[in-house]
Parts: structure tokens; sequence; C-alpha cells
């Protein structure tokens, strides 16, 4: 597989006159977590369905592990899973048994090897046996996901997996998203949970209204936002006076002898501030960089905040 296990260039699409992909552009690379944010109705599972061959797109071009999604669908389809927001599981079925026939249905051998495998990865080994729909949420999910690790899949993509889940289960799926990362799986996820996403992606990309608004790491992106700045501390109220003549623009917190200095938090701002308290022989006892976090750069992004904060 190349270094991009996702090439999307131009994607469009429209519904009569709603456009729900306007042009968009996103590399993923192999091995990596790849996060799509944005709020209801921004196109994220629209993207997910174009890029799993469940629709066609009007315009551009999507390769899925090197495979255009138009003209080698069989073949795209052979090297991908798809978990969504709610739980593909039969609840007249045992956990075991709906394992079983997705192994069947993929025509896997050692089927039975596998399937017991799964189990216990999933820490469902002992409700094995039980209907599904006696499954709580948490172990719905999880065994959606052991169903779409069936057949080894290199992609896999999670359309808003954690949805609905107590803390507890979101974590856990979480860990298991970092142990199949770690395998060599790449995983696109669509989440509008901004702490899933700062915790799991590689990379981010905020859509909204059809349109990407911005790529980058969760660092990257903290960083475009203002309110970045670098806390320095002193030991004593003279240090903190020499400082702030030195740094125009600071501002200072005389009771706990702290300035804060505007920043873009880079290595070499950083770098600049502190050469020039030295070539003062100012000393700061210890400094550290503060950046707004994903509800910050969502808000300044898309002029709304995200569900998970009007949640809270």
């Amino acid at each position: 597989m190349s270094s991009s296990a996702i090439a999307v260039s131009g994607l469009r699409k429209a519904y009569g006159d709603k456009v729900v992909l306007d042009g968009i552009d996103f590399d993923v690379a192999a091995g990596s977590i790849f996060s799509m944010l944005g709020p209801n109705g921004a196109g994220k599972t629209t993207t997910v369905n174009v890029l799993t061959t469940l629709i066609k797109a009007d315009a551009g071009t999507v390769r899925v592990a090197g495979h255009d999604v138009v003209t080698a669908t069989r073949q795209v389809r052979a090297v991908i899973g798809v978990t969504g927001q709610f739980a593909a599981v039969d609840e007249l079925l045992s956990g075991r048994e709906n394992l079983r026939l997705m192994a069947d249905l993929k025509r896997v051998r050692s089927a039975d090897r596998l399937v017991t495998r799964l189990l216990e990865r999933f820490d469902l080994a002992e409700s094995a046996q039980m209907m599904v729909a006696a499954y709580s949420g948490g172990m719905r999910r999880k065994l959606d996901l052991a169903m779409t690790l069936v057949g080894n899949p290199q992609i896999i993509f999670l359309d808003e997996p954690t949805t609905g889940l107590d803390p507890r289960s979101r974590r856990t799926m979480w860990e298991i998203v970092r142990e199949l990362v770690a395998d060599g799986t790449t995983i696109f996820l669509t989440t509008q949970y901004l702490e899933e996403a700062d915790q799991l992606a590689d990379r981010i990309a905020v859509l909204d209204k059809g349109r990407l608004v911005a790529q980058g790491s969760p660092e990257e992106l903290k960083r475009q936002v203002p309110g970045t700045h670098v806390r320095l501390r002193f030991a004593d109220p003279r240090e903190l006076d020499a400082a702030a003549r030195v740094l125009a623009g600071a501002t200072r917190d005389d009771q706990e002898l702290t300035l804060r200095v505007p920043s873009d938090g880079g290595s070499r701002s950083l770098r600049a501030l502190l050469d020039r308290l030295d070539e003062h022989m100012i000393n700061a006892e210890e400094f550290s960089v503060h950046t707004p976090d994903l509800d910050d750069v969502f808000l300044a992004l898309t002029g709304h905040a995200s569900t998970e904060a009007i949640a809270q």
C-alpha cells in the first residue's frame, strides 16, 4: 500500500439544490488516524458514504488503498471495514453467531478460531452466547467493531462510533482503536466529540457546510486560534518587574508572579523569547506554553460551538 491510504481531490456531492460537499481535498496517511470534525449536516457521513462506495460523487476523484472508488469498487470493498453510528448487529442472534455469520459471508478460513479470538480481544467471551438484544450499548459497539475486523481490513471507517456511549465505554473504544493502528490499520474517524479527536487523531480536518475550513494535527489547529501564550513565573517581584519592562504587551499577575506573553507557541518564537530574557540577565523560574483547546478551534472556524460544548 502507498503512503496515502486515502486520496481525495475535488470531491463534490449535491442533492438537488443542496450542496453537501463543495469540492473538498484531503489525504490520509497509511497507518494513521484521520479525524473529520464537523457539526450535524456538515457532510461527514456523506463523505464516508462516498469513500466506502455506498454513493457516487458528482465530481472529483477518490482513491482508497490505491483503488478508484468508481472503477474499482470491488477492490475497494475488499480492503475496507465500516462501523456506523448505529451498531449493525442482529439482536436475535448471540454475539458468537453474529461474528460467525460475518465470517461465513466473507468466506473466512478457520472461522471458529477467528471468532473466538475476536470475542476475547473485545472482552466479549463471557457474553458470547447471550442474545445481542440483552447487550449494553457499549457491548453492541464492541461487537459491531469486531464484526468489522472480520476479513482483516486495511482501512476502517468509524462514523461517529461512540455516539451515545458512557465515558467508560468510549474510552474502551479509544484503546481498541489505538491497538488497531499499532497493528498497522488506517482509521478514518468522524466524530462530534472534540476530546475524542484530540485524544486519537494524528490529523484532523474540520468540515463545515460542505467545505473543509482547516486541516492539520490537533496542535497545529490549536495554534491557528488567537489566545496561545507563554506563561512565565518568576522567583520574586524584582525579576517580574524587570521582565515586564523588557516584554512589552505581556499581561502580569503580581500575586502569582507571572507574565502572560502572546505567542504562536512555536519553538522559534519561544527560543527568541527566552533569549531576550537572557540578554537582560533575567531568569524565569519556569515557563509553559498554553494553547486554546479544540472547542476554541471549532468555534473560531465554524462560527458556533461544537455539539459537545453545547451538551456540557
